[in-house]
């Protein structure tokens, strides 16, 4: 409006009328527009409220372009010891025997006496692939992919208690009732699937790790972020199919709608356990459909079969998972985490009486399906955009245990490696001190990994928030920076 226009009492639009004749029916028509823009930006936003409160699990979207679009977590529960498969330390064999020198400090552990004894490692060790990564014999399918990995020899956590150790490398705390990992991607980044649950976990038959639930928990998140827990066995997913004939599709979209009726009648807003509960039936519904062919490994030919291990005792249990992975990574399942280890001691990497006996048994389980996942994943064009992890809770100690040939937890150096999508192939990233205790070389600790893994697909670690209790609360707590060094 121009300064004459406003000294006159004219609107722009308006009828040239002066002010006396500017009737209250011509103002309202002057302005319907502007008015109906109003109504129109609250009826959009309560319908925004409405879609949120029904789907809880509406992506925020990524901060920038992701260079993985999808994460495969191997969880090696228990511990496993680096100094025996990717951190050889000849300063061992010297010491063997031998009380641990203070020069190295002191053993922040969970059982050992004092004065322990450094223990040697007895593995054949080798340098692979034209990096000239170390790897031990432990290994010998992984041997051919070390041009692939990004190898991290510096993690660190603050327990040596496999639960709260379980609990910080999922969450980012030792304490259960945080969003997991998996549970903080998929509020970021939502499902790339319709039909498949965005966060899927599968754990061995003997039982789930130290920690159990909470370790894909989605805590303060919405309950539609937890992980879904699939079962061991030829049937992962229990009552998918109705026995009953009469209850075809239509009948069964009928009785949903209906049910789905009556709980939005009792929704209020934040109640996110009955949203979650009306998004699982939605989704539940949609997986009759799909879901059973997604996990039926007998689909496959009988040389991606014999690739996982299928047909061999020792493999066949972590192969499927793993070839399930596979199966499910590629149709659009944003996080999946494959639990190795869980129920007795003698079934984790926790190799608190003989490093060998324990590794040889595990590594035999695992190696060769490990190794089949990224085979399968490079060759089906899928490594580049999916992120595949693999590591424990922490590390085991340079020293024996109570004079065996065990070997204790150790929190303040161990490996994990890492592949695909956004990795630096062939790169070893970090170190520890001569004996493997401490790391001491560009330090990982659990939430510079948690941010890495964040950025690589797509989300800063500082702007993944979510305001609980009146903080913005996120994955990495107060800590946390990506690691540039293994990063492509």
């Amino acid at each position: 409006m121009s300064p004459n226009q406003a000294s006159s009492g004219k609107c722009l639009g308006a009828p040239a009328a002066s002010t006396a004749e500017f009737s209250r029916r011509q103002f309202l028509e002057t302005t319907g527009q502007g008015f109906g823009a109003l109504a129109l930006g609250q009826l959009l936003s309560r319908e925004k409220a409405q879609a949120s409160s029904v789907s809880p699990g509406a992506p925020l979207g990524p901060h920038f372009a992701p260079k993985a679009k999808r994460c495969i977590f191997l969880f090696m529960v228990g511990g496993p010891s680096h100094v025996d498969m990717f951190d050889p330390k000849p300063a061992l064999d010297r010491l063997d025997g031998q009380r641990l020198p203070p020069s190295f400090g002191s053993i922040n552990s969970q059982f050992l006496e004092s004065d322990p004894l450094c223990l040697k490692s007895t593995r054949q060790w080798g340098r692979y692939g034209q990096s000239g990564m170390d790897m031990s014999d432990l290994v010998p399918h992984m041997h051919q992919h070390a041009d692939s990995i990004g190898l991290v020899r510096s993690c660190a956590v603050d327990s040596v208690i496999h639960a709260p150790a379980h609990y910080q490398m999922n969450s980012g705390r030792v304490f259960m009732g945080y969003p997991s990992l998996g549970s903080w991607v998929t509020y970021g980044l939502g499902n790339e699937s319709d039909n498949l649950p965005s966060f899927v976990v599968m754990a061995q038959p003997q039982g789930t790790p130290e920690g159990g639930a909470p370790c894909w928990s989605s805590g303060f998140l919405s309950a539609t972020h937890q992980g879904t827990l699939f079962r061991p066995g030829s049937n992962p997913i229990v009552n998918l199919a109705s026995e009953d004939p009469s209850l075809d599709r239509s009948r069964q979209r009928r009785i949903l709608d209906y049910m789905q009726r009556l709980n939005r009648r009792h929704l209020n807003a934040g109640d996110t356990e009955l949203e979650a509960r009306i998004a699982s039936y939605e989704l539940a519904f949609r997986m009759q459909a799909e879901a059973p062919e997604a996990i039926d490994v007998s689909r496959e030919s009988a040389e991606t079969r014999a690739l996982y291990g299928l047909d061999q005792a020792a493999t066949t249990d972590f192969g499927t998972r793993c070839l399930i992975a596979r199966r499910l990574a590629e149709r659009g399942v944003r996080f999946i985490q494959l639990y190795s280890g869980g129920g007795p001691v003698a079934w984790q990497w926790d190799a608190h009486d003989d490093v060998n006996a324990n590794h040889d048994r595990m590594c035999q389980a695992t190696d060769q399906p490990v190794s089949a996942l990224l085979t399968d994943l490079k060759r089906r064009g899928l490594l580049d955009e999916t992120l595949v992890i693999w590591g424990g809770e922490f590390g085991r100690t340079p020293v024996s245990q109570k004079g065996s040939r065990g070997r204790d937890h150790n929190a303040t150096g161990f490996s994990m490696w890492f592949a695909g999508g956004g990795i630096q192939p062939g790169t070893v990233y970090g170190g520890t001190d001569e004996i493997g205790l401490h790391a001491i070389e560009d330090r990982a600790h659990v939430n510079d990994i948690h941010a890495t893994i964040l950025h690589l697909m797509g989300l800063d670690h500082l702007r993944l928030t979510h305001r609980h209790s009146g903080r913005d609360e996120r994955l990495t707590d107060v800590g946390g920076s990506v690691m540039q060094g293994l990063l492509a």
